[in-house]
């Protein structure tokens, strides 16, 4: 490419990211287990040329979710719904999610390397190590990891499914028929890997991906969350909605890639987006008061006061908001948020229910604009060409509609802009951020021993 430009992926909610998403007349309510659904719209992102479809996971669930994020409450188990989307379509990323913590290394570098296959080189591995305590319970265990237990873990973990994807050199393969041999003995290796959590021999049971090393991708914003991904990571997923934090973070985890070895651009930061896309600002604002309309709540100011920075609970729900200089937060941070709730809702004057329910709508951390096409187009790019972010995890408010209307009307615009891709450049997961095929470490190991004779 001649220019930066966008990267753009889906992160699928199927009820959508909105809690009330699902309530919609037009929306799907039971799209995560209905496969026709489900390759309808990964097929329609990759009509849009979108770099990739992204599905999260978590290991624990419970019923009291519906109201606040019924997407999260149940869904496929990744691998599963991947493998059904790589035979549907043939250009899209597709990332996959893997709980470190719950998990070996043997078998997620065994499962992700016969998924690339799968898919022809198509896969990213979306690490986490979980932030739910109630997963533990799940697996025979009295409580979850604190942070620094599970990132000790998380990076042995992933080194060590690094190293077995390695263990067959590319050309380790001879299949000669006439002399019997299958493969050359000193292009496999073991690895050979003790330490503080795994005892782990290899070589891997699946040859070398087809990408060399699959992507990783990561999110969170703890240190060692970032420190992980500057070493490991592709692109890191975040939950900025203030320009200047997200720059912020932007600018913080590129300037900890040198200490990695790595540049700036080997690394994408893409925040989360909710677009709800209007064809005109007042059906915008209309179909955001529509979904606040059927919100189930019952108004517990509590975390909004948190978020504020102000005790909300003597004041009216249909009043004015307060003072907002009596925030405890520093600088003008309660002004700035309120102001994404104003645009929201279209009106200067919002009460203390309408701010509810822009932060009900937001309270996983990802940006909601509501808007006509250029609107949503224009604040894209302006936090794009303020290296506040190097794409979008876009997350539509309802499904599937939300996702029909970002595709069909904005992304035409930022087309046009010269923002984004009109076609494939590539076919691979790594292609399609411009990152190379690394080499084998064996290989290259051999190459300069070689060279040092």
């Amino acid at each position: 490419m001649s220019q930066r430009q966008l990267h753009l992926g889906l992160f699928l909610f199927a009820t959508g990211y909105h809690p009330a998403g699902w309530r919609l007349p037009e929306a799907v309510a039971d799209g995560a287990f209905d496969p026709e659904f489900l390759r309808r719209v990964a097929l329609k992102l990759e009509q849009a040329k979108f770099d990739f479809f992204f599905l999260g996971d978590r290991l624990a669930s419970a019923a009291e979710e519906q109201f606040t994020f019924p997407s999260q409450m149940v869904r496929l188990e990744p691998f599963t719904m991947l493998s059904y989307l790589a035979a549907a379509t043939e250009k899209i990323g597709l990332i996959v999610t893997v709980n470190t913590t719950y998990a070996e290394p043997y078998h997620v570098a065994r499962m992700t390397a016969s998924l690339d296959y799968l898919s022809r080189g198509r896969l990213a591995w979306n690490v986490v190590t979980g932030a739910d305590p109630r997963a533990a319970l799940n697996f025979s265990r009295e409580k979850h990891w604190d942070n620094a237990k599970r990132y000790d873990y998380a990076d042995e973990f992933v080194d060590v499914v690094k190293r077995l994807w390695d263990s067959w050199e590319d050309d380790a393969f001879i299949r000669d028929k006439s002399t019997g041999v299958f493969v050359d003995e000193s292009k496999v290796h073991a690895i050979h890997h003790r330490g503080s959590h795994f005892s782990v021999l290899g070589p891997l049971n699946v040859a070398r991906p087809p990408q060399g090393q699959i992507p990783l991708l990561s999110a969170g914003t703890s240190e060692r969350s970032q420190e992980l991904g500057a070493r490991f990571s592709s692109a890191i997923f975040t939950g900025e909605i203030l320009l200047e934090e997200a720059r912020r973070f932007y600018a913080s985890i590129k300037g900890k890639l040198a200490r990695y070895g790595r540049t700036p651009d080997e690394l994408f930061i893409m925040p989360g987006l909710v677009p709800l896309v209007g064809r005109t600002q007042e059906e915008a604002h209309a179909k955001y008061r529509e979904l606040s309309s059927l919100l189930v709540t019952d108004f517990n100011l509590g975390p909004l006061s948190n978020r504020l920075g102000i005790d909300l609970s003597g004041y009216p729900l249909d009043g004015p908001l307060p003072d907002l200089s009596l925030s405890n937060h520093p600088g003008d941070k309660a002004r700035r948020l309120v102001e994404l709730a104003r645009r929201a809702t279209g009106h200067e004057d919002i009460t203390i229910r309408e701010l509810f329910h822009y932060f009900a709508a937001t309270a996983r951390g990802h940006l909601l604009i509501v808007g006509d096409p250029e609107r949503i187009a224009d604040q894209m790019e302006e936090w794009f060409v303020n290296e506040a972010a190097d794409g979008f995890n876009i997350c539509p408010p309802y499904m599937p509609g939300g996702l029909d209307l970002f595709v069909d009307l904005v992304v035409p615009v930022l087309q046009r802009r010269g923002l984004f891709r009109t076609e494939y450049e590539a076919s691979t997961f790594r292609g399609h951020f411009g990152l190379s095929r690394p080499e084998n470490r064996y290989a290259k190991r051999t190459a300069l021993q070689g060279a040092a004779e």
